[in-house]
C-alpha cells in the first residue's frame, strides 16, 4: 500500500482522538439523563487555558489537567442548575457555551500566536513495525492510543458491568433505580463530572497536539462542540457507534482536502464546510425512521422494498435515554 495513503489514514486517527474523548464524555453524561450543551465553549476555553498553562510552566500534564478540570467545572454548573435549581439544562448549557467561547477569545488574546510545546510522537516498539497496521495504528502519540482504550473501556463499562447497568437505569427509568436504592441525582452529578472532564481534555488535545498553539477565532475549533453533540446522537449513545461517527466525520474532512486540488474551479470553502451538512443529513437519516410520514410511504411500497428499508432503519435508528433532560424528583 502507498506510504502516503498510510500516513493519511494514520492522520485521520490522530485528528479524531480529541473528538473521541469529547463524544465519549458527552455520551456518559447523556446516558445518565443530563444534556450538556456547553461542549463547544468548553473545548475552546479548555484549549486556550491548557495552552497558556502548559507553555507558561513547560508542563504538559498540568496543561491537560487544567483542561479536564475546566470541562468538569462547566459541566457541574449544568448539573447543579438542573438537579438542584430545577432550571432548564438546554438553556443553561447554551448560555455557558457562549460565555466560555467569549472568555476563551478575550482571555486568550494576549497569547495568540505564541510558540508552544507539543505532545511527543511515541511509536510503540515492535508494534509500529508491523506492515500497514503498525504505520496506521501504532505510530502515533499517547493521546491516540488513549482514545483506542477509552472507546472499549466506555463500551465495556456501560454494557458489561453492574455500574454500567445502573448508569443506563438512571437515564432510562430513574424512579425504578431509586426504588432499588440508587441515589439518582448523586450518580448524575458523578457522570456529568466525568463526562465534563473528558470533554475538557479535548481542548488541550487540540492546542497541545493536533493544532499546537492558540489562534483565537481562527483556530478552527469553534463549531466542533456542536458536531460532538450531533455525533453523540448519531452514535445512539453507544461508544462503539459514536467512535465510528467520529471517524466518518474526520474522514469527510480529510476527503475535502484531498479533492481540493482536483476541483480547482470549485470554491474551497464549500469543501471545507461540507462535512458539517453531511453530518446533519446523516443525523436526519438516523432519526427518519421515527417519523410518521415515513411509515405511510413504506406501507404503500412493495413488500421487498419495505423489508429492505425497514431493516436499514432498524440498524441506524437511535433512541435517546427515556429520561434525558428530565429532572428527577423523589416522590
Amino acid at each position: 500500500m502507498d506510504s502516503t495513503l498510510l500516513v493519511s489514514i494514520a492522520g485521520i486517527l490522530s485528528l479524531a482522538a480529541p473528538l473521541i474523548f469529547a463524544v465519549i464524555g458527552e455520551t456518559l453524561t447523556e446516558k445518565s439523563g443530563i444534556i450538556n450543551l456547553s461542549v463547544n465553549g468548553t473545548i475552546l476555553l479548555a484549549a486556550m487555558s491548557s495552552f497558556v498553562v502548559a507553555t507558561s510552566t513547560n508542563n504538559l500534564p498540568l496543561g491537560f489537567f487544567i483542561g479536564g478540570v475546566i470541562g468538569m467545572l462547566v459541566a457541574m454548573i449544568v448539573a447543579f442548575s438542573s438537579i438542584s435549581l430545577k432550571q432548564s439544562q438546554v438553556a443553561i448549557g447554551f448560555v455557558l457555551t457562549l460565555l466560555c467561547r467569549d472568555l476563551a477569545y478575550f482571555l486568550g488574546n494576549p497569547f495568540m500566536g505564541n510558540p508552544g510545546i507539543r505532545v511527543p510522537h511515541s511509536p510503540i516498539p515492535l508494534l509500529s513495525e508491523i506492515p500497514i497496521l503498525g504505520t496506521i495504528f501504532f505510530n502515533q502519540n499517547i493521546l491516540v492510543y488513549a482514545s483506542y482504550v477509552l472507546i472499549f473501556m466506555a463500551y465495556l463499562w456501560i454494557y458489561k458491568t453492574r455500574p454500567g447497568l445502573i448508569l443506563q437505569g438512571i437515564g432510562e427509568k430513574p424512579i425504578a433505580a431509586y426504588v432499588r436504592g440508587m441515589d439518582v441525582n448523586k450518580l448524575r452529578y458523578l457522570y456529568t463530572a466525568i463526562g465534563g472532564f473528558l470533554v475538557g481534555l479535548a481542548g488541550p488535545m487540540y492546542s497541545l497536539s493536533v493544532k499546537v498553539g492558540w489562534k483565537g477565532s481562527i483556530s478552527g475549533l469553534d463549531g466542533l462542540g456542536w458536531i460532538v453533540l450531533a455525533i453523540t446522537i448519531f452514535g445512539a449513545w453507544n461508544p462503539l457507534r459514536a467512535a465510528l461517527g467520529v471517524y466518518l466525520f474526520v474522514f469527510l474532512q480529510w476527503l475535502g482536502l484531498v479533492l481540493q486540488p482536483y476541483l480547482a474551479d470549485f470554491p474551497s470553502q464549500v469543501l471545507q464546510v461540507a462535512p458539517f451538512p453531511l453530518m446533519i443529513m446523516t443525523l436526519l437519516l438516523v432519526n427518519i425512521g421515527n417519523m410518521e410520514w415515513v411509515e405511510k410511504i413504506l406501507s404503500a411500497s412493495p413488500e421487498l422494498v419495505r423489508r429492505g428499508v425497514k431493516k436499514i432503519i432498524r440498524i441506524v435508528r437511535s433512541s435517546p435515554p427515556a429520561s434525558l433532560g428530565v429532572p428527577f424528583e423523589k416522590e
